[in-house]
């Protein structure tokens, strides 16, 4: 299992859960937390007995976003992996999900903040979830900034684009009420249950068939921005092949005999 000073990896059950590790800096981007997550999206598809990926924060905190000191030029920690991101020049961008979407279903658990950087990262996710006081926002405007991580275009894709001109444009903080209500985030749970919740919603997702599981979160990107009937067409050919699979004549198996079905991605 990979992960680096900043960013830790490990199991629960079929779920792999990745931490952004640097609380002292409300989980800041650095460069090895940059390295670790895209090891850690590369390790979840790599790895067939994976069947969820949860992305959460130590700390009471998910992400305040990139290490600003380092913007300005005082350096960044982890200079020994300088070499990975010179021989992969879009590495920060594969690992903030702009650049790169993981096979596998994608979960946020979100405490404490969730800004800048982390808003954009949030975007990449499938689904989310915000402890109670948690808080959201793209600062970026006013820092004088732009928020390139993909935020001026898959924000007005996933919330109303009135909603996302406001956040992109004043740059103003979201409580977790606000961000659900305005469709950022699925569900609002009490303070330090962000993580319990998200891995409950992995293993209703790991009890699925991985296949099917995979063939619909693929579908769903594929055909968010064909027709309609483009869209259709290319479910067909997504999905059809799902219903010759082992997995999906077990899965009828089960329920007829009244069992947990027993997937073996065949």
């Amino acid at each position: 299992m990979g992960g680096t000073e900043h960013l830790t990896v490990q199991r629960e059950g079929a779920t792999l859960v990745l931490t952004l590790n640097r609380p002292q800096a409300k989980n800041a981007l650095s460069l090895p937390m940059l390295v670790g997550l895209y090891d850690g999206w590369l390790e979840a598809d790599a790895d067939d007995s994976v069947r969820s990926i949860v992305l959460t924060g130590a700390g009471g905190s998910f992400c305040s976003g990139m290490d600003l000191k380092a913007l300005a030029g005082n350096g960044m920690a982890g200079q020994e992996y300088r070499d990975r991101l010179k021989a992969d020049p879009d590495l920060h961008w594969k690992a903030m999900l702009r650049h790169h979407r993981p096979r596998k279903p994608v979960i946020a658990a979100v405490e404490g903040h969730c800004v800048a950087g982390g808003t954009e990262i949030l975007q990449g996710t499938d689904i989310r979830v915000a402890a109670e006081s948690a808080t959201f926002g793209l600062f970026e405007v006013k820092r004088g900034l732009f928020p390139i991580g993909g935020s001026t275009v898959r924000l007005q894709r996933q919330i109303p684009r009135t909603h996302a001109l406001e956040m992109l444009l004043t740059g103003r903080s979201y409580s977790a009420r606000e961000a659900a209500a305005i469709g950022l985030v699925g569900h609002v749970v009490p303070d330090g249950t962000a993580l319990s919740r998200a891995l409950e919603i992995a293993g209703q997702i790991n009890s699925c068939g991985p296949l099917a599981v995979e063939a619909v979160k693929a579908s769903v990107y594929e055909t968010a921005e064909m027709t309609e009937t483009d869209g259709l067409a290319a479910e067909l050919t997504r999905g059809w092949p799902v219903f010759d699979t082992a997995d999906a004549k077990e899965g009828a198996r089960a329920f007829a005999e009244k069992r947990p079905p027993v997937y073996k991605r065949a």
